[in-house]
């Protein structure tokens, strides 16, 4: 029989965090595939856990995976752990579980600290929906793409950054979805745990006169419902009512149809659109 996969969330600051569930799991695991075996020794150490681990980290993802798929297809069990918070999320573990549904080994995750889910909570900002893009991207192309994405994003934002890149990060995103609200997350669960809730503006501002400092999680407004429908209102208006409905009838919408969305795009009536068009 195949062994099982388990996915153990770990404290992402304070050690309490950590769940009676996944110390016992990481006891009884035949093996522990860990981000970093220097930073995780000292979480097992304090638990007294002396299972084995093996390193399974960015840069060994994918040929790591085939070797921990070989040891559950032997009937091992091996419990998958982060630096801090849930295995899984933007990070390596995401190729490993895929692999395991591809091979049909059973996959669980137990439960546990995700700084996203944290930092949401406490945002003060809208939590019912909700965009999580962890680390923007560092190749220039794909960032900006990203960003362009995020301008008429209507859910709430969730970011993580380094200190050293928050300020260029800010003002990236100031230039792009503009002086929205913004909470900054640092130091979660920590003794100088910190939560912010201003403008973008605001933290450019500070944090161009003093360092940031601890690993830092963004949570930003989206933008609302009305700025959408102004910002499409308005670029409709330069548009001649002809065209408008030429840009929907080239669709092979008919043309009861297009008056609607005509209508709808530049928030007057479908009569007016009808009166407009006989005049």
């Amino acid at each position: 029989m195949y062994g099982k996969l388990y996915l153990c969330a770990t404290p992402i600051g304070n050690l309490e965090d950590i769940t009676y569930r996944v110390i016992r799991i990481l006891k009884e695991v035949d093996m522990i595939g860990a981000e970093d075996t220097r930073h995780s020794i000292k979480l097992l150490n304090h638990f007294e856990i002396n299972t084995p681990m093996t390193s399974y980290h960015e840069f060994n993802k994918y040929e790591k995976a085939e070797t921990l798929i070989g040891m559950l297809k032997d009937g091992k069990n091996i419990a998958l752990i982060t630096d801090a918070g849930t295995p899984g999320i933007s990070d390596p573990g995401e190729v490993l579980v895929a692999r395991c549904f591809d091979e049909g080994i059973e996959v669980s995750s137990v439960p546990g600290p995700a700084a996203c889910i944290t930092a949401l909570t406490m945002s003060g900002l809208p939590t019912r929906r909700f965009a999580f893009e962890a680390f923007l991207p560092r190749e220039k192309k794909e960032r900006v793409a990203v960003l362009e994405e995020l301008k008429n994003e209507t859910r709430t934002i969730i970011i993580y950054e380094a200190p050293h890149h928050l300020l260029a990060t800010l003002k990236e995103l100031y230039q792009t979805v503009g002086d929205r609200r913004v909470t900054l997350c640092r130091e979660l669960t920590k003794r100088y745990e910190e939560a912010k809730r201003v403008r973008l503006s605001e933290l450019i501002a500070r944090y161009e006169s003093e360092n940031a400092k601890g690993e830092c999680v963004l949570v930003i407004e989206g933008k609302s419902y009305d700025e959408l429908k102004e910002e499409s209102e308005s670029k409709w208006q330069e548009v001649p009512i002809e065209d408008h409905m030429k840009y929907y009838e080239d669709q092979g919408i008919d043309k009861k149809e297009a008056m609607k969305k005509v209508a709808k795009d530049r928030g007057i009536s479908k009569r007016d659109v009808y009166k407009y068009l006989i005049e």
